[in-house]
């Protein structure tokens, strides 16, 4: 069973896990960017039939893109280290797990969202998010808008 959170205990963990959600977007962003020129380069070999290429150069962007899909990693670990699940580093969506009658479900939140607002059923996914009243009653229930 995979640790089970409180609304107060996911909701304590959202600013580290922010900067650690956006640490690891930023260095998949880079790792992007670099494959991309490294890409545009082996594009442009092709199409000119070759022409001189600093192996040095290539070896150095080669490097820093490891490193960056490194950094990315880590980042993802220490939070998946945490218990919660990154569910889309794209958008940056993590789940909590938690306890709601019984049943485990998903505690949401989506970064730039100022807390947790969220919760929907393991099946149901971010489609079928639910905005929390006072099912988790560890903490002060947020009012619908």
């Amino acid at each position: 069973m995979s640790k089970l959170f409180t609304l107060s205990e996911a909701q304590a963990l959202v600013p580290t896990l922010e900067r650690l959600l956006n640490d690891a977007i930023a260095s998949k962003t880079e790792a992007s960017a670099i494959e991309e020129s490294l890409m545009a380069l082996a594009a442009k070999i092709t199409a000119s039939g070759g022409f001189e290429v600093d192996p040095v150069k290539v070896a150095e962007k080669k490097l820093l893109r490891e490193k960056a899909v490194r950094q990315a990693r880590q980042a993802i670990d220490e939070i998946h280290q945490t218990g919660c699940h990154v569910k889309d580093l794209d958008v940056g969506l993590l789940d909590f797990p938690a306890l709601l009658a019984g049943e485990e479900v998903y505690l949401c939140w989506k970064l730039g969202e100022s807390r947790i607002e969220y919760w929907h059923r393991i099946e149901d996914g971010f489609s079928g998010r639910k905005r929390i009243t006072d099912e988790f009653g560890d903490a002060p229930p947020l009012r619908p808008n």
